[in-house]
């Protein structure tokens, strides 16, 4: 089995595992890791191992920190992983996701799956599920992070597969082995750029998932010299990398997103949820797209969902409804365009839901769909159905969530100062222009 859920060690060393791989993602969307021999697998799980608070605090110039009095020198955490979300990757090596821990075994406030994990509990108190679905772009480049040669390359285009042929067929046949649901890759609209889109799950698997995908593409890239870069603008003077996320909800009665009366056949709950994400999309943006790079992207007309609207299949939104029905067997859904891969997956998730938790609480009503590109409209048509075009200053943005009492009734306190200390820490950077912006942070998310 790809995924082991009892019978840890049986599996195991029927698998061929020698060591085992652990991760945390910290609020910079850094990848953090510890490895054990297979041997000691049962007591990472049970007792965990010990990393500094700083852990929580590293930035992305490769060798700062953003101390504050939360995140310091002094004290010990201990990372545990969970036996029940291990995956075999092959090649004698398996992966698992691990939760932040006190010296009391207590849960710390600022891990992010341990954040996602109470959001998810929450909808849950609320008679809710949710199901996300992760999409991820990355950009293929030599190992010191140059660009490759684009002379067999179009967008889209069956070049690009034929191309990187050994590539793709690898990243498939891996997914398979460590039991990711990678339902399409594809070659993207930049030089070889490609987008992997995964299997919906239930928040806290699919934000895993995720982690194993850019662990599995990482690891492929590598065996063709190559790697894969991560950043939300590889390139100053081309395109963007989304890691856009799909969402759907049920209650008790069926799905929130169909089968009602309100707008596109939401029901009453799925229509405010919608709102609330939409509303809340200027207070959580450092979280979905915060990095100093990430401004780099949130531009019209590329479609990253510049402008905070909704709109059935438009992808100009920043929230694209999508309908159900014989073309999308997982029914309808919406998705958040403006995430990209330099965000922590599971505080990304955690904030939309609870945005949209927050919509459905306060029973709030659902602007205008935007039924055209927002950047066609003139300013009165957006001023009226309330549509804003999101900032590009990382600065405020950072501002922007350090003051939101939504965020921080969402996310708790210690997770929000932890994103705005890393991002403020960013800043350090904002005088450089645009190009060595993209340069100098290119390789900073990869793996």
């Amino acid at each position: 089995m790809a995924i082991i859920h009892s019978d840890v060690l049986g599996h195991l060393h029927s698998g061929g595992v020698e060591v085992l791989i652990g991760t945390v993602v910290n609020p910079a969307g850094l990848i953090h890791a510890k490895t054990v021999d297979v041997s000691r697998v049962a007591e990472f799980g049970r007792i965990g191992l010990g990393v500094s608070p700083v852990w929580h605090a590293f930035t992305i110039d490769k060798s700062g920190i953003a101390y504050s009095d939360k995140f310091g020198a002094v004290g010990d955490q201990r990372i545990r992983i969970d036996l029940d979300a291990i995956r075999i990757l092959g090649d004698g090596v398996a992966w698992a996701p691990a939760n932040f821990y006190d010296q009391d075994s207590e849960p710390v406030a600022a891990c992010s799956r341990g954040t996602l994990g109470r959001i998810e509990s929450r909808l849950a108190a609320m008679g809710i599920t949710a199901l996300v679905g992760h999409e991820l772009e990355f950009v293929l480049v030599d190992p010191a992070g140059e660009a490759l040669p684009t002379t067999m390359w179009a967008q889209y285009g069956l070049a690009g597969v034929l191309e990187h042929e050994g590539f793709v067929r690898e990243v498939l046949t891996a997914a398979r082995t460590a039991g990711i649901g990678l339902e399409q890759l594809h070659p993207e609209y930049g030089g070889n750029q490609f987008e992997v889109s995964l299997a919906p799950l239930a928040p806290v698997a699919a934000a895993d998932q995720m982690v194993a995908a850019r662990t599995v593409i990482g690891r492929v890239a590598r065996r063709f010299d190559m790697r894969a870069c991560f950043s939300p603008k590889p390139f100053a003077d081309g395109v963007g990398n989304g890691a856009h996320q799909h969402l759907s909800l049920s209650g008790p009665d069926g799905p929130l997103l169909a089968g009602g009366s309100a707008a596109r056949g939401m029901t009453a709950a799925g229509a405010s949820a919608v709102a609330g994400v939409v509303a809340g999309l200027p207070d959580i943006q450092a979280v979905l797209c915060g990095s100093i790079v990430s401004g780099l992207r949130m531009q019209p007309g590329f479609w990253a969902g510049a402008y905070a609207c909704w709109g059935t299949e438009n992808r100009e939104a920043a929230v694209r409804f999508v309908l159900g029905g014989p073309a999308n067997p997982h029914g309808a859904n919406v998705e958040v365009k403006i995430v990209d891969p330099s965000a922590n997956a599971y505080l990304a998730t955690a904030a939309i839901l609870g945005m949209a938790a927050d919509g459905i609480e306060r029973e709030l009503p659902l602007p205008p769909e935007t039924l055209v590109d927002p950047a066609s409209q003139t300013e009165s048509d957006r001023t009226a159905a309330g549509t804003v075009l999101l900032p590009t200053d990382q600065a405020g943005v950072v501002d922007a969530l350090d003051r939101s009492a939504a965020a921080r009734a969402a996310l708790g306190d210690d997770a929000v100062d932890a994103v705005v200390a890393v991002r403020r820490y960013e800043q350090t950077f904002s005088a450089l222009p645009p190009g060595d912006i993209a340069d100098t942070f290119r390789m900073a998310w990869s793996v």
